[in-house]
Formats: structure tokens, sequence, C-alpha cells
């Protein structure tokens, strides 16, 4: 089995913020990421696809395929961006890293052409980072400040 990863950059600002807690609260779990405003990171994104080489070309996965996939369905929707106010896929969702991960393991999960996903890795930071494998995660959304759904990931 081989594995390959594809790093990818974006730029993005959110805030951490549980709409069932008061603002004391909030304050106190998450701090300086709960700036009214937001506050921003320069991500590094890792998308790890296993497999066994393809015969005739060597790849596992051609990593212009992985690269324009990633473009598509993550880069183009997040880079840039308010990830609590802009990306529909988070809506609802306590953007932390481990839950912007969940997401975009969701989204990729069946798109791939070759190969497996393996692994994303999140570097929020550089000394900041999740890595997840696809076991079964729920995750709370908030459809409201009152009213709350699961969501499985």
């Amino acid at each position: 089995m081989m594995y390959v990863t594809r790093r990818m950059n974006f730029s993005a600002s959110h805030r951490l913020y549980n709409p069932t807690f008061s603002d004391e609260k909030n304050e106190a779990i998450f701090d300086k990421c709960n700036n009214f405003h937001g506050h921003g990171h320069n991500y590094v994104l890792d998308v790890t696809v296993k497999g066994v080489p393809d015969p005739e070309t060597g790849y596992v996965i051609d990593l212009k395929q992985l690269r324009d996939i990633l473009d598509e369905l993550i880069i183009d929707k997040v880079d840039h961006k308010h990830l609590n106010f802009d990306v529909d896929f988070l809506q609802g969702i306590i953007p932390t890293a481990e839950n912007i991960t969940l997401a975009f393991w969701n989204l990729l999960a069946n798109k791939l052409p070759a190969g497996e996903l393996h692994s994303i890795k999140l570097y929020e930071s550089e000394n900041n980072v999740v890595e997840y494998f696809g076991e079964p995660v729920t995750i709370q959304r908030y459809a409201t400040a009152t009213q709350q759904t699961s969501l499985d990931m």
C-alpha cells in the first residue's frame, strides 16, 4: 500500500462561538477565539490518498487531478472567507479545526477517481494540528440559538 499526500493552503477567518452558551461562557471557553468579529488563520491542508500504483501510470492518484478536486470542493469555497458566514457546508457548525476537518472529509470521501481517502490533516497554526482518518464521529449542528440538531459525518 502506498500513501500519497497533496498539500494545499488557504486563509480564512472564523469565530468560535456556541449559540447555546452565554456570552460569559463563550468567552471563558473560547477566549480570544471568541472575538466578536472573528480572527484569521493561514491554514495548511494535507490530504492523503492510499492505494496501489496503477501499473500503466505508476500513480496511486494523479496529483494534478487531486489538486483540481481539492480546489473545486474545498479551497474555492473557504479561501479568504469567514467560515461562520460564507461557507454553506459549515453553517451552524462551530468552526473548530476538528469540525472543519470532519466537514472536509465528508466533501471528499466519495469523490476521488482513484485510491481511497486515508487521512486529512489540517494545520490551523504551526502548533495546532488535527488529523482525521474517517472514523464515525457525530458533531453538533446548531440550527438557531435555541434549536439544535445532530449531524453525522
